[in-house]
């Protein structure tokens, strides 16, 4: 709702309602992150990783990267620098999901000229992971395997590979190997677009025109994040989405067939091997 239909229904100046909203949303912000976004264990870690098997047969993951435009005021004096490839000003949500779509880490407030491989470099995060801060372990076995791997994020082609954050492979003709494993991370990945869709669709803000600084719209984004987590965690996550729906038909009439036994044996070695790639 507008806040001048606010400020109309509750008899209030709508500079008021502003001021109203964007207080409630720090206070939220400020009481409740630790709870609900919590700075990440080894422990918490392991559990992502198991879930992520489970749920979208993908091993040793702990968490899917994305980043999702918010739609905002151009700012006064700010040029191109919120404007964004899809021609509107914008400020980046970058986001690590778990395999409930639960968010693990956001990062609000970049320029939306900046490109997801650009904010990430600049991140806090990159910086904990360089730096082994982010209590991630350092390798695990792929199960059913004695293939020991690193655990990773998963992101698009936007992101770079590193040791800690695999992509999908580039370019057209891949061998079947490739196209498994470009087809299980995708898999896995669209949790965090699911996420994406679901914040969006639940808070509506999200969907227009924020009428706030940067500044200020950067902590309304978070609150929404730190909300959709509550939520989740009250009413669970519908394990029901047809991950395949969106799936062109003739992506999944080529994907290569594998033997019953092992499924996801020639994907673990591919994702083994191009984590090796990265030394070479």
């Amino acid at each position: 709702m507008p806040f001048r239909s606010l400020a109309f229904s509750f008899r209030m100046a709508h500079t008021t309602i502003r001021k109203i909203v964007y207080e409630v949303c720090q206070a939220i912000w400020e009481e409740m992150n630790q709870e609900h976004m919590p700075y990440p264990t080894v422990e918490r870690h392991l559990s992502i990783a198991n879930d992520f098997f489970l749920k979208w047969n993908f091993p040793n993951c702990i968490g899917c990267i994305d980043g999702e435009h918010i739609r905002i005021r151009c700012p006064p004096n700010s040029g191109s620098m919120f404007w964004n490839y899809k021609h509107f000003y914008s400020i980046v949500l970058q986001a690590v999901s778990d395999a409930n779509g639960r968010f693990l880490y956001i990062d609000v407030g970049s320029y939306g000229k900046q490109s997801d491989g650009g904010i990430f470099s600049a991140s806090s995060l990159m910086y904990h992971l360089e730096n082994a801060s982010f209590n991630v372990p350092h390798k695990r076995k792929i199960p059913g395997t004695d293939v020991l791997a690193p655990l990773v994020l998963l992101g698009d082609e936007a992101y770079p590979l590193k040791v800690y954050l695999m992509r999908p492979y580039s370019g057209r003709g891949l061998d079947e190997q490739r196209e498994v494993y470009n087809y299980r991370l995708s898999r896995a990945r669209r949790i965090v677009e699911c996420a994406f869709g679901i914040l969006c669709a639940k808070w509506r803000i999200l969907k227009k025109e924020i009428e706030y600084h940067p500044d200020k719209a950067e902590i309304i984004v978070k609150t929404t994040c730190l909300l959709h987590n509550i939520i989740i965690a009250r009413e669970g996550f519908s394990s029901e989405i047809n991950i395949q729906r969106n799936t062109p038909a003739t992506e999944i009439n080529n994907l290569p067939s594998f033997k019953k036994k092992q499924p996801f044996y020639r994907c673990s070695l591919q994702y083994t091997g191009n984590i090796q790639k990265l030394f070479q």
